[in-house]
């Protein structure tokens, strides 16, 4: 997803004072000549991106564009992703009206020091949170608000998308700043870039890798496309696979592969019952 990966390079770079070309490249499990590209469509978009050749060299947004590191106001936003509109990126599948009012709504209580409240959906099923808002963050692929959860009494993320019947709690709970510990402000430290995903592809998806990660991911054999890619997200990368369907087999790690079999194996007897 190309508008995915421009506001999460967008946000590193607001985050960090430089950034290297395979640093983004590892991270968005992409090639260096899509980082190259990806930087191209933000200039064109408007936003000052300057590179540095050499010892000491990388990528940084020029000095003096500023923008909250932290949270991207409402209008921030909009100007940001009509920017992107406007160089042919098409919006509808990504960053529906809902998504924008739950980033205006958390962004308002995060001012106001406002609790907020809602139910969310994750792995271990649905529960109703109450949270002390900080900061609402693009990470990789989501938008996520990340606050002190009143609930768990810990630190956590929350996907924007896995959260519904959103609520600005009143007056009466409004919320002092805690101090966030250095390694909760690490929202990465659980990732890890040593993974390595090697699969076999069918042919006739050729335009869906180059798509992807460019047009030198793969090499040809007999057999098919030879992909291999360093991952990051492991529930990512399964989804994405399983979206190939029978275009793609798994040779490495075996646990992917063997949960990919196991999901075909539910899928088959969903339809066989």
């Amino acid at each position: 997803m190309k508008l995915d990966r421009l506001m999460g390079i967008l946000t590193i770079l607001l985050q960090k004072d430089r950034v290297t070309a395979p640093y983004l490249a590892e991270k968005f499990e992409v090639n260096r000549r899509t980082i190259n590209r990806d930087i191209d469509a933000l200039c064109m978009a408007g936003i000052p991106v300057v590179t540095y050749q050499g010892s000491g060299g990388g990528i940084s947004i020029a000095e003096g564009f500023k923008i909250d590191q932290h949270v991207l106001t409402t209008g921030e936003l909009s100007g940001i992703i009509t920017a992107l509109k406007d160089i042919g990126i098409d919006l509808e599948s990504y960053y529906k009206e809902y998504l924008t009012a739950k980033i205006k709504a958390i962004n308002k209580a995060i001012i106001e020091s406002n609790v907020i409240e809602f139910d969310y959906a994750s792995e271990k099923g649905e529960s109703h949170r109450r949270i002390e808002p900080y900061i609402v963050t693009f990470q990789w692929t989501s938008w996520y608000v990340f606050g002190f959860c009143l609930d768990r009494s810990d630190w956590r993320m929350f996907k924007l998308n896995r959260l519904w019947n959103l609520n600005i709690c009143g007056c009466s709970e409004k919320f002092k700043m805690r101090d966030i510990p250095p390694e909760k402000r690490d929202f990465n430290s659980n990732l890890t870039d040593e993974n390595k995903l090697e699969a076999l592809f069918d042919k006739s998806v050729k335009y869906l890798l180059i798509e992807a990660y460019g047009n030198d991911c793969y090499y040809e054999s007999d057999e098919g496309l030879y992909f291999e890619v360093g991952y990051t997200n492991r529930s990512y990368i399964i989804g994405w696979l399983l979206g190939f369907g029978d275009k793609v087999k798994v040779l490495s790690p075996i646990d992917i592969a063997n949960e990919i079999q196991n999901i075909a194996k539910n899928i088959l007897l969903l339809y066989t019952t």
